[in-house]
């Protein structure tokens, strides 16, 4: 009798401790920027009691989709995602809506339906510091390579505007010769930077929208022997070791436990009781920009 009461009690603590089903899903788990945010939501997760289901896109737009439909059947209670694709995945964010799941967007935004929160660091702001950067150490002057994220991410427009837009107001000298996608990924950074290093015999820095495309980029500069300073953005661990090399010049440095654990926390509270926020609320987490003195 005895063992059946602890019994009885272990499993009224363990329905009392789950508090209820978030869903998270990523773009990507082939990136360690999201490999940290997702470690960060589960830490979240953990601390609040709620279970939390986490799904991997591997980057394509249908499978995402297919993940969220999936959420939704299994009655997750909370949603959280870090979109492949802004606008593409709104018919899917709007299934969610009309299943009355509250629906959190991740780092990157999303072009409709309705969203609880918006949780993402301050995109903009650090294109514009990477450029801040890059114009001071080249003395306001010189020709520069632009490496774009993935085409209808908020993230990539948002880094790149910030980015070109301190160009065009504060350091009008510093030319971009190229601009060219390489998706977020390590490999096209690399292969993409090949082919810009043929076609353009002066280049005095890169900029890329993240660390593995800068981390490719790198790769394909050294290959070549040439001078070009690299400004990448997330400040993964690869990032930081490259930066105390003096490989790369400076690293962008979001915070991606805290975007993941944030997210996580404000899903517990609503699947607490706490109500769903009539418009939108942007939340903002920090980020600074990681250099090494040392090497100038």
């Amino acid at each position: 009798m005895r063992r059946l009461i602890m019994t009885l009690a272990a499993l009224l603590a363990s329905a009392v401790l789950a508090q209820g089903t978030v869903g998270l899903s990523l773009s990507t788990l082939n990136n360690p920027f999201f490999v940290t945010l997702r470690d960060g939501a589960q830490a979240a997760a953990d601390e609040a009691g709620v279970e939390l289901l986490v799904t991997d896109a591997q980057d394509s737009v249908s499978t995402q989709v297919s993940d969220i439909e999936d959420l939704i059947v299994r009655g997750v209670d909370v949603l959280i995602i870090n979109a492949t694709d802004s606008a593409a995945v709104v018919p899917a964010v709007m299934q969610a809506n009309a299943a009355g799941i509250p629906v959190i967007a991740v780092d990157r935004g999303i072009d409709g339906g309705r969203l609880a929160y918006y949780v993402a660091s301050d995109n903009a702001a650090g294109g514009q510091a990477a450029a801040a950067f890059i114009c001071d150490r080249l003395g306001g002057t010189g020709d520069v390579v632009e490496l774009e994220g993935i085409p209808g991410t908020t993230a990539a427009r948002a880094r790149g505007a910030g980015f070109n837009a301190y160009l065009s107001e504060s350091c009008t000298d510093l030319r971009v010769v190229a601009r060219q996608t390489a998706n977020f990924n390590r490999a096209e950074g690399l292969s993409v930077m090949e082919n810009i290093l043929v076609a353009q015999p002066e280049i005095d820095a890169v900029f890329a929208h993240n660390d593995e495309m800068a981390l490719g980029a790198l790769q394909a500069i050294q290959a070549s022997g040439r001078d070009i300073l690299v400004v990448g953005f997330d400040a993964t661990d690869d990032a930081r070791a490259a930066v105390e090399r003096c490989e790369m010049a400076a690293t962008v440095a979001q915070l991606p436990d805290e975007l993941g654990a944030t997210s996580v926390e404000l899903a517990a509270d609503l699947v607490a009781g706490e109500p769903v926020p009539a418009e939108v609320v942007d939340v903002a987490v920090p980020l600074e920009l990681v250099t090494n003195p040392a090497c100038d």
